[in-house]
């Protein structure tokens, strides 16, 4: 198998954690994420694996940018047999009665309509070859609907989650497998952008991105026989 992955919200949080933890496994890895300045931070952040590694700014909402991406990234790294989606965005103002159509189309682009464009991407070649993974970190709102989420967030996820279900559904025969991972509270930048961001001994009982990797890195690692669905992780 031609270990070359696609990782989307490489620049931080856990799109970082994982991409890290895969070029140090011997992967190739593109980097995907919005801000060149951030990608880069993770280049420096994987030291001697960087050389595997390809940093690729993309806004995964746009369908003509990520058709671009998926073209070049597939002629510097060939086949890709691994899709990771972990990007993902939130807003202050996200209540039902402070949340603008703007910023919920802004969400739902991002976390979910992203995942899906870059999954049609790379899926017709997963489909030739019989063989692939994707990996959609979703969230534990997926499974019940909070404030603290707010709507258009649990809406995303939602749906991210019935986009994984669908994958298992109809490319299974074809040698594809998909597992949606739901974490609870992590302690990453997307923090800072609730109304009241957590303070320092709030995140503290959090879970770490590290924590979410290596729950991607058993989905990715099992035999091809084997597919976890579905893998709920929360703090301890």
């Amino acid at each position: 198998m031609n270990n070359s992955a696609v990782v989307t919200g490489a620049g931080s949080g856990v799109g970082r954690a994982i991409a890290l933890l895969l070029a140090q496994n011997g992967w190739r890895v593109a980097l995907i994420g919005r801000r060149e300045d951030s990608l880069k931070e993770t280049m420096t952040l994987a030291k001697e694996t960087a050389s595997r590694c390809l940093a690729y700014p993309c806004d995964i909402s746009k369908p003509e940018l990520v058709t671009a991406m998926a073209k070049a990234v597939s002629k510097t790294l060939g086949d890709i047999s691994l899709l990771v989606n972990a990007a993902g965005t939130n807003t202050p103002a996200r209540s039902l009665r402070e949340l603008s159509f703007e910023k919920y189309r802004e969400l739902v682009e991002t976390n979910l309509t992203g995942a899906y464009l870059c999954l049609q991407a790379f899926l017709p070649g997963m489909r030739e070859r019989r063989s692939g993974t994707i990996i959609n970190i979703v969230s534990d709102s997926a499974k019940q609907a909070s404030a603290k989420a707010g709507p258009a967030y649990v809406v995303s996820k939602f749906g991210l989650l019935g986009l994984t279900q669908s994958i298992n559904a109809e490319e299974r025969a074809n040698g594809i497998r998909a597992c949606a991972i739901l974490p609870g509270d992590i302690d990453t930048p997307l923090l800072d952008k609730r109304p009241a961001p957590p303070p320092a001994d709030a995140r503290k009982s959090m879970l770490r991105s590290e924590d979410v990797a290596q729950c991607a890195w058993l989905a990715i690692s099992l035999p091809d026989r084997a597919v976890v669905e579905e893998l709920v992780i929360r703090p301890r």
